[in-house]
């Protein structure tokens, strides 16, 4: 276990701490500012994906071929990313990282078959994967120099502004067409870049925290600890598979299952993204109230229930609500799970688990694709639930695992 009395020690104000505190804390928004452009452009795409799945003719698994473009590409960056950050920094993979991103996303409307399609998801998804590494590896070092749990933060910032941008997307779908609206995305996103990224870039990388966290996190795992983490990363991959689902798929579901108008359908995943940032926002608190075990397997059962109430639900508002609620249910289970992979084996339990946790996050939408066309979208979408279930299974299984009750 993690000597955390050291890691405290070794943390712990020194003579320049004071003047430091305004600098961390200018880090924190520009970090933040990333999150939220990640989760703004990342739901433009999403909301357009009826649009573009009837531009390009593809049937739901060609459409779940050309999603696996993403997973693809994010799999390949995230294996390469660490080492991309260890050679220039976390800061300049950041910012090189969101600029293709925002150059990216205006791709796929410009393709006319699956196969395209595909390829220009390739790149997206490299891109999205680069700057989901390089900017929670900053993250990383920021939350241990302000010695403040406060991870959950940036990622209520990614739900917030999928929140926004799939909000944006819905006001916006029976008015602008998939290229003009996406192009905008890529205006913004420049913008913004260029805007945070000057600050970024010059802000330097608190050192110090690292290398105390590194040192006093022992670096060998048993083989009963690595099985651990191993599970706990399955609950990561479990409940992240529901939140690609619902970015990819609930949209399509609105309008081709329920007929709903485009923007309706389009405030699937703004409500599900709302419900996310709520449940993060207010992540630390429960998390303090309930302990980590009953909110891990609270939120995964609620989650269960709100996925198959979105997925079989008869009338659009039903299946809205039961997002919300499988937002509300996910929010914090993958925090919940890395968290107790790190307090078992460090930074290599972190990665290991967020790795799983991502793979779930990439594979479902492409998985729910192939099932949709054996069977029916609905029956597809029961299986975000089935996996939900699993994870609160699992947490509950786990519960007298060595990993302190603590964030």
């Amino acid at each position: 276990m993690p000597n955390l009395n050291k890691v405290g020690t070794a943390l712990s104000g020194g003579p320049g701490e004071n003047s430091a505190v305004p600098s961390l804390l200018r880090l924190r928004v520009i970090l933040t500012v990333f999150f939220a452009l990640d989760g703004f452009v990342f739901a433009g795409w999403v909301v357009r994906i009826p649009a573009i799945k009837q531009q390009t003719g593809a049937s739901a698994s060609a459409l779940g071929l050309a999603l696996l473009g993403v997973s693809a590409g994010g799999v390949i960056t995230m294996m390469l990313t660490g080492r991309l950050c260890r050679r220039f920094g976390n800061h300049p993979v950041t910012v090189v990282s969101a600029a293709l991103l925002s150059l990216s996303i205006a791709l796929p409307p410009q393709t006319h078959s699956a196969l395209a399609l595909g390829l220009v998801l390739l790149l997206f998804g490299a891109a999205y994967g680069g700057l989901n590494v390089a900017m929670n590896s900053a993250a990383v070092d920021l939350v241990a120099a302000l010695r403040r749990p406060v991870m959950s933060s940036f990622h209520a910032a990614f739900s917030l502004g999928g929140m926004v941008g799939a909000g944006v997307g819905g006001l916006v779908a029976g008015r602008l067409s998939p290229a003009s609206h996406l192009l905008g995305l890529t205006v913004v996103g420049l913008l913004v870049t260029c805007a945070a990224g000057p600050g970024l870039l010059r802000h330097p990388v608190p050192e110090t925290a690292r290398t105390a966290v590194r040192d006093a996190v022992p670096r060998r795992l048993t083989s009963h600890t690595g099985r651990l983490v191993l599970v706990f990363g399955t609950i990561a991959l479990c409940t992240s598979y529901g939140e690609g689902a619902m970015a990819d798929w609930s949209a399509l579901h609105l309008k081709q299952d329920l007929h709903a108008h485009p923007g309706v359908a389009a405030a699937a995943y703004s409500f599900f993204a709302l419900a996310m940032t709520v449940g993060r926002l207010s992540g630390t608190a429960l998390l303090e109230r309930l302990g980590l075990t009953r909110a891990l397997v609270g939120g995964a059962t609620v989650a269960a229930a709100g996925l198959l109430l979105g997925a079989l639900a008869p009338t659009v508002w039903l299946a809205l609500a039961g997002f919300a609620l499988a937002g509300l249910g996910l929010a914090n289970s993958f925090p919940v799970a890395v968290a107790r992979a790190g307090a078992l084996a460090g930074p290599g339990g972190v990665a290991t688990a967020s790795t799983l946790g991502y793979g779930g996050m990439l594979i479902g939408p492409p998985v729910i694709g192939f099932v949709a066309d054996w069977l029916s979208l609905p029956i597809a979408l029961t299986t975000v639930a089935l996996l939900a279930a699993v994870a609160a299974l699992i947490g509950y299984a786990t519960r007298n695992a060595s990993a302190p009750e603590a964030v």
